[in-house]
C-alpha cells in the first residue's frame, strides 16, 4: 500500500518534470527578414551582426533567430515570412523598408516589428519600431513647454513624410501658431521663406526709417542712422520658434534661408527633428544653436565602438535599433511566461533599451527621447 501511495505521488511529479524539461528545451523562434542580397545587402549583414551581439548579451540558449532574405522586395518579404510561419515562427523582426510591408497582412497570425518609423498606412499586424514623428514631437513639446515657446511655426516640406508630421501634431497637441509648407527646390524655397517672414516688408521698414531720420535734425542723428544701416531689416518677428521637419542638406537650406531673411537662431529658436548627431551640423556655426530630439548619445557611441571592435566595421542606425529590438522582443516574451501571442504588444509596457525607453501600448511603440542642441562645435544634452 505504501509503495502504491509513493507511486501515485511520484507519477504526477515525474509528468510535471517531463513537461518542464520539454518546455525548457523548446526554442523561442524569432524571425528576422532583412535584405541579404542586392544593393542593400550591407544593411542586412550589419543587422545580423548586431542581433548576434544582442543574443550574446542575453545569453539564453532558448532563443533562436532565423534570418531570411527579403531582397528589399515586398513579394519576397511575404514569401520568406510564409516559410517562417510554416516553421512555427509567430513573431518577426523586420522588414527594413516600409515598402516591403505591403503584403504582410496576408499573415495575420504573425506580428512584424518593422524598422520603419512610419505609422500611417501599415498593415495591422506590422508595428513600427523606428523613432517616429509622434515620439519626436512629444519631446519637442516638452522642451517648448519648459521654455514657454507658444508661437512655433512648423516648416514642413511637401514630401511623402508630410502626413506623418501632420498626424503627430494632431496627436501630441503641441502648441503652435501655424503650419507652413515649402518646396525643397532652392529658388522656390527662398521666396517662400521671404513671404513667411515678411522679409520685404521689414526691409522696406528699415529703408523708410533711415529716410525719415535723415530728414530730421536731432542729437546723435548720424550715430543712430549708422546703427540702422548695420541692420538688414526693421520690425518684429511674429513667432518665437521654428520647427523644421527636414534633414541633411534640406535642413541646412531652410535654416540658411531663414538666416538670409534676418531670422537667425539668435532671434527665434531653431528646432528640428532627430538628426542622429550629423557631424556636418557642427560646422554650421552661423546657424547655431539648433535643437533636436534624439536617442541616447552616450549609448549610441558605446554601441558603435563595440560594433567596430567586434566586427571591424562601422555600425549604423539600423544595426543600433536591431540590437534593441532583440532585447525588446525577448523582454516581452519573458513577461508573457515565454508564450508568443498577439497580446504581448497590446498591453502597456516599458522597456529600457540602448536607444532609450520603448513604450508599448495597443500595438504601437513610441520612444522616450533625449533632447540636444548643436552649439560651440558640440552636441549638448539638454535633458
Amino acid at each position: 500500500m505504501k509503495t502504491l501511495i509513493k507511486l501515485l505521488i511520484l507519477f504526477p511529479l515525474s509528468i510535471c518534470l517531463f513537461y518542464q524539461n520539454i518546455f525548457a528545451s523548446e526554442k523561442i523562434k524569432i524571425g528576422l527578414i532583412i535584405p541579404l542580397t542586392g544593393e542593400n545587402s550591407v544593411i542586412g549583414e550589419k543587422i545580423i551582426k548586431s542581433t548576434r551581439m544582442a543574443i550574446n548579451k542575453i545569453n539564453d540558449a532558448k532563443i533562436e533567430i532565423i534570418p531570411k532574405d527579403t531582397k528589399s522586395n515586398p513579394i519576397d518579404a511575404l514569401k520568406v515570412s510564409k516559410e517562417l510561419y510554416k516553421d512555427g515562427v509567430r513573431i518577426i523582426i523586420g522588414p527594413v523598408f516600409n515598402e516591403s510591408t505591403k503584403y504582410l497582412d496576408d499573415l495575420k497570425e504573425i506580428t512584424f516589428i518593422s524598422f520603419t518609423n512610419k505609422l500611417i498606412g501599415n498593415p495591422k499586424n506590422v508595428i513600427s519600431a523606428g523613432v517616429n514623428a509622434i515620439s519626436q514631437l512629444q519631446t519637442i513639446k516638452k522642451f517648448n513647454d519648459k521654455n514657454n515657446l507658444l508661437e512655433s511655426i512648423f516648416l514642413i516640406p511637401r514630401s511623402e513624410f508630410k502626413r506623418e508630421i501632420e498626424e503627430a501634431i494632431d496627436k501630441t497637441n503641441i502648441k503652435h501658431k501655424k503650419v507652413f509648407y515649402y518646396d525643397r527646390e532652392p529658388t522656390k524655397l527662398t521666396k517662400q521663406i521671404e513671404d513667411l517672414t515678411k522679409y520685404q516688408i521689414r526691409k522696406n521698414n528699415l529703408k523708410n526709417e533711415i529716410k525719415r531720420l535723415e530728414s530730421l535734425s536731432f542729437k546723435n542723428k548720424d550715430e543712430k542712422i549708422q546703427n540702422l544701416k548695420k541692420k538688414d531689416t526693421l520690425g518684429n518677428i511674429d513667432f518665437d520658434s521654428v520647427i523644421i521637419a527636414d534633414f541633411d542638406e534640406n535642413l541646412k537650406s531652410v535654416a540658411t534661408s531663414l538666416l538670409y531673411t534676418d531670422v537667425s537662431s539668435k532671434r527665434v529658436t531653431y528646432i528640428t527633428l532627430n538628426q542622429w548627431f550629423d557631424q556636418s551640423l557642427l560646422k554650421e556655426n552661423s546657424l547655431h544653436p539648433i535643437y533636436f530630439p534624439s536617442i541616447n548619445k552616450s549609448n549610441y557611441e558605446v554601441f558603435m565602438s563595440d560594433f567596430k571592435n567586434t566586427y571591424g566595421l562601422d555600425g549604423d542606425q539600423l544595426s543600433f535599433l536591431s540590437y534593441d529590438l532583440v532585447g525588446l522582443v525577448y523582454f516581452l516574451i519573458y513577461k508573457n511566461d515565454f508564450q508568443i501571442t498577439k497580446k504581448i504588444f497590446l498591453k502597456k509596457n516599458k522597456f529600457k533599451g540602448k536607444i532609450g525607453v520603448f513604450e508599448i501600448d495597443k500595438n504601437t511603440i513610441t520612444h522616450q527621447l533625449n533632447f540636444y542642441s548643436v552649439e560651440n562645435n558640440n552636441f549638448k544634452k539638454i535633458f
